[in-house]
């Protein structure tokens, strides 16, 4: 009985604190990026501060990061640009692509004009407009409001050390900071194999194009390397456009099918297979819990939770692990490290 009321509470407040986040996620969002930067950079800026003022080094801090973080969505932004320019050229063929489609779709019994008509005209234009001119304002805000939370936290991160190194609990300091610095590992670990997967991933997906004779082989190369940063939808964001494409420059449809199947295989096979044998038992989660932390987190913040999910998965598990009482959860929902992948 006592375990079900501890069960029960804990549901109760989980879907609680989750309600908090979805409703405050203009504060709790731009924090918890603002932590995994924190935890990322931290060591350049303890480095730093080591031998010159800490304001010194903090503005360095702050500036490395700011160009890493422009440099990224520079490239995103080229790699669009160029495509998207052949793209809109290309309207006329996608036109007489979605005519041919609409009147085979209308010799089978399925009529798609009308639905087209309900559903895709002006009105909807003028709200897909609007939606995305207030994501783009969104996103400035998050970023600029992230930007003031690691300042301020790079500031203050011996200091919140210091007052959790003198707190009268002892397990709960000890989780705190232990907790941390595992954390803080895991989270540089995740970003440099991250870096790592998304720098092959553009590789493979750009010599591909360039084997097949698709345009824009480089361009698709860099979408694909900046889009792997962002789990599942990143990937097939960059097998969708690519597609795309293939529709207007070849003229068999199996062709433009093999297209999409071999881009899926090679974002499967790096992102199912070749990164976890790279990360290894420290980035260990079951694949179940790395989706559902992905749809969980972008139901609640959107696309910024789509970046951030796994990472504060991961940050829980971590923290769970510390203690006793928690331990089982990390044991429950973490991957099979290698000694348990041995015995399966």
């Amino acid at each position: 009985m006592g375990f079900g009321l501890k069960t029960t509470t804990g549901i109760i407040a989980a879907v609680l604190v989750a309600a908090a986040l979805a409703q405050a996620s203009q504060v709790f969002a731009p924090l918890a990026a603002a932590l995994f930067i924190i935890a990322i950079v931290w060591p350049i800026q303890k480095k730093l501060q080591s031998w010159m003022p800490k304001l010194a080094a903090l503005a360095i801090t702050i500036i490395a990061t700011v160009a890493v973080c422009l440099g990224f969505a520079s490239l995103a932004a080229w790699g669009f640009g160029r495509v998207g320019q052949s793209l809109l050229a290309d309207v006329a063929r996608y036109q007489a692509l979605y005519a041919a489609t609409v009147d085979w779709l209308d010799g089978h019994g399925v009529s798609v004009a009308g639905l087209w008509a309900e559903h895709f005209n002006v009105s909807w234009l003028l709200r897909a407009t609007q939606y995305i001119t207030g994501r783009v304002n969104t996103t400035l805000s998050f970023w600029v409001i992230a930007l003031v939370y690691v300042m301020l936290g790079l500031l203050e991160v011996e200091h919140i050390r210091r007052n959790i190194e003198r707190l009268d609990n002892r397990t709960a300091a000890r989780v705190l900071l232990d907790g941390g610095v595992a954390t803080a590992a895991k989270f540089r670990k995740y970003l440099l194999v991250r870096t790592q997967m998304s720098a092959v991933t553009g590789l493979l997906v750009g010599s591909f194009a360039w084997i097949t004779g698709l345009p824009f082989a480089f361009e698709w190369g860099v979408i694909a390397f900046v889009l792997n940063y962002i789990p599942f939808i990143g990937p097939f964001v960059a097998t969708l456009f690519p597609t795309l494409l293939a529709m207007t420059q070849f003229e068999s449809w199996p062709a433009v099918l093999g297209v999409f199947i071999c881009l899926n295989i090679i974002q499967f096979a790096v992102g199912s297979y070749i990164e976890p044998r790279v990360a290894g038992s420290m980035l260990s989660i079951s694949p179940v819990v790395v989706l559902f932390a992905i749809f969980f987190w972008t139901f609640l913040w959107g696309l910024f939770g789509t970046f951030i999910g796994v990472p504060i998965t991961l940050a829980i598990l971590t923290f769970c692990a510390q203690h006793p009482s928690s331990r089982w959860i990390a044991d429950l929902l973490g991957g099979p490290g290698p000694e348990k992948a041995g015995k399966l």
